[in-house]
């Protein structure tokens, strides 16, 4: 019976055929790239969990690894990435653009007539490809890899290419509206940053004081306090390190795989961040800098939480991202990046007048609210696209 958005629930399959994957798609084509050509690469780092397109990219001589174009999905083969999801579409280049990145891709092509090229992409991110290939990778503990002949002749149930376009338009439409979402938050983040130089930075007045971070803050510091955790997902997630995103101020809870039950969240820490609250790395990626905004979760030993006491917190992010080059000077470790908490404590940030504060506060503020909605819209939208995916792709939903 079809629903008011043309779908059938439970429709037979009939339409739908057994095929290799190599029938129906392009598996690392090959492309033209000389050594040495400058040209754009996608790395590993610039692939976020199950987001569509990549966050960024970096231009510099080719010197190996796979090759694509637009149009083409890449997905990692190697452990954690691939199960972590880091799978993307190329739509970032230029008419017949040759791009290339980790020779730990596995590059997936339409074929003219057969498929459709976003309809692959989706089919790789769900569960029914995911599992093949997670199935089908050996090597040792920690460097496992996709063996990529199991995978391309691995037998399939693909709808015809009429379908396959409905499918991919329709969870196209949720991947951009979350696109969108996602690039008013950049907007805004840049707003505030342009903000912050004009009227901190390039406006500097001499008369302004300089205090000691340790003046202006309270510390909250949970080294040495390990907690029990648990990767079965939780209403309070674990932040560490690689949550904290340096460009954008929100927390990436996507990364995050560790998660405390209500009883050790309210007994085991020594203190919880509160909203507006920035939260700073400490050992590893050092300087690495969000802001507790969602107000979602407890940080991990190797993060701190400084809440302004004698400052505008909102002042206060800024002012820390302004001087991230010399927080990542403080760095005293041997083995790994590591900086002493007494030593952040001690640098010095510019203090401008309570009007200007006040007044940076008020532009600012209101736009952070803007972006937790568009957080949780997001959260929305990712939640019902990802419980209608394997739905379409396995034929349980169909698209009319």
């Amino acid at each position: 019976m079809k629903n008011n958005q043309g779908l059938c629930e439970g429709e037979a399959v009939s339409e739908w055929q057994e095929v290799s994957l190599d029938s129906v798609a392009q598996i690392n084509p090959t492309e033209s790239l000389p050594k040495g050509t400058v040209a754009k690469k996608i790395a590993m780092d610039a692939l976020q969990p199950f987001t569509k397109r990549p966050s960024t990219f970096e231009v510099e001589p080719y010197n190996g690894g796979m090759k694509f174009k637009n149009g083409d999905t890449i997905i990692a083969r190697i452990t954690p990435c691939l199960e972590n999801g880091k799978t993307a579409y190329i739509d970032l280049l230029d008419e017949n653009e040759v791009a290339f990145g980790s020779t730990e891709y596995i590059v997936l092509r339409e074929k003219l007539g057969v498929t459709d090229k976003q309809f692959l992409y989706y089919f790789s991110i769900s569960p029914i490809f995911r599992d093949v290939a997670i199935a089908s990778m050996t090597g040792s503990s920690g460097r496992q890899r996709v063996q990529t002949d199991v995978v391309k002749q691995h037998v399939f149930e693909m709808p015809s290419l009429k379908e396959q376009k409905a499918i991919s338009s329709a969870l196209s439409s949720l991947d951009d509206k979350i696109d969108l979402l996602h690039r008013q938050n950049a907007t805004m983040e840049r707003m505030a940053e342009t903000l912050f130089r004009q009227w901190f930075v390039e406006e500097v007045q001499e008369s302004w004081e300089e205090k000691r971070i340790g003046d202006l803050v309270k510390v909250i510091d949970n080294r040495g306090k390990t907690p029990p955790y648990t990767d079965i997902p939780s209403a309070h997630p674990l932040i560490e390190v690689n949550a904290l995103t340096g460009n954008n101020r929100l927390v990436d809870y996507s990364v995050i795989r560790k998660f405390v039950d209500e009883q050790t969240f309210k007994t085991w820490f020594r203190g919880h961040p509160k909203k507006y609250d920035s939260l700073l790395s400490t050992v590893g990626s050092i300087g690495e800098i969000s802001m507790f905004l969602v107000e979602r979760g407890s940080i991990a030993q190797n993060v701190i939480a400084l809440s302004a006491v004698n400052i505008c917190p909102i002042y206060l992010f800024e002012a820390l991202k302004n001087i991230r080059d010399e927080i990542k000077e403080l760095d005293i470790g041997s083995v790994q990046p590591s900086i002493k908490v007494p030593h952040l404590l001690s640098l010095k940030i510019k203090i401008p007048s309570k009007d200007k504060l006040d007044n940076f506060s008020m532009i600012i503020k209101s736009q952070l609210e803007k972006m937790v909605i568009n957080y949780h819209q997001t959260l929305t939208l990712e939640k019902f696209r990802d419980n209608f995916l394997p739905k379409l792709m396995s034929g349980e939903v169909r698209v009319i």
